[in-house]
C-alpha cells in the first residue's frame, strides 16, 4: 500500500460519491454533516476478519450511537451484493458500495502484499480462532471483489476532517472498538482539532 497516499490526522476527508444499498448515488459529506462518521472499509465478503470487524461494530452500535457516532460500512461490490451482505451482517449500519474502488483509492487503500493478506502468522491464528468460535472460514471473493484489497477504518468529524485514520498492518488488524468509542485519552471526536479546550 503506498504509504505516501495515506491520510493523516486532520486531513480533509475525500468527499467522494458512493452508492447506497438501493444503488442511488450518495455524497459522503451528506453523512458526516449529520454527525461524526465511522467509515469502515471492508476487504471482500469471504473474509473472516471482515465479518468479525463488522460484528464488533454492530455489537457496539448502540454505544456508538450514544456517543453521537454514525456507522457506514463500505464494500467494493455491487450495490445489490453490498445490500445482501449488510442485511445479514450489518442491518443497523449505513451500507455503501464502491464497485470501481474510487473511494478506496481516495482513502489510500490499495492491494496488500502476500504477507498482509495471506502469510502473516497472525492471519492464520485469526483464521483458526474465527473458524472455531464463529464458523467463519476463508472463502473466495464475490465476483468483482479483490482478495488482496486492504481494509481501513476512518473517523470523520462534522467539519469533514479526519479524526482517526486506521490503516491495517495485515488483514487481521482492525481497530479496537474502544479506540473508536473513546479515542486516545478520551478525545472528543466532535471537537475540531484547533478548537480551544473547555475550561
Amino acid at each position: 500500500m503506498p504509504v505516501n497516499n495515506q491520510l493523516k490526522f486532520n486531513d480533509l476527508a475525500p468527499d467522494v460519491k458512493l452508492l447506497d444499498a438501493n444503488g442511488k448515488s450518495i455524497q459522503l459529506s451528506s453523512l458526516w454533516k449529520k454527525g461524526v462518521l465511522v467509515l469502515a472499509f471492508t476487504r471482500h465478503f469471504g473474509c473472516p476478519q471482515c465479518k468479525e470487524m463488522v460484528d464488533q461494530l454492530i455489537d457496539s452500535h448502540q454505544a456508538l450511537t450514544d456517543k453521537g457516532l454514525q456507522l457506514a460500512i463500505v464494500s467494493h461490490a455491487s450495490a445489490e451484493s453490498a445490500k445482501a451482505f449488510c442485511e445479514q451482517h450489518a442491518p443497523s449500519a449505513t451500507c455503501l458500495a464502491d464497485p470501481d474502488r474510487s473511494a478506496y483509492r481516495a482513502y489510500g487503500l490499495y492491494q496488500g502484499t502476500f504477507w498482509q493478506t495471506l502469510l502473516s502468522p497472525r492471519i492464520w491464528q485469526s483464521n483458526r480462532r474465527l473458524a472455531r468460535e464463529k464458523g467463519y472460514k476463508p472463502e473466495l471473493p464475490s465476483p468483482g471483489q479483490d482478495a488482496y484489497q486492504m481494509s481501513g477504518t476512518f473517523i470523520v468529524g462534522m467539519d469533514g476532517r479526519i479524526r482517526l485514520p486506521y490503516y491495517y498492518e495485515d488483514i487481521a488488524d482492525h481497530p479496537p472498538v474502544d479506540l473508536i468509542l473513546h479515542g486516545i485519552m478520551g478525545v472528543d471526536w466532535k471537537r475540531p482539532y484547533d478548537s480551544k479546550p473547555v475550561v
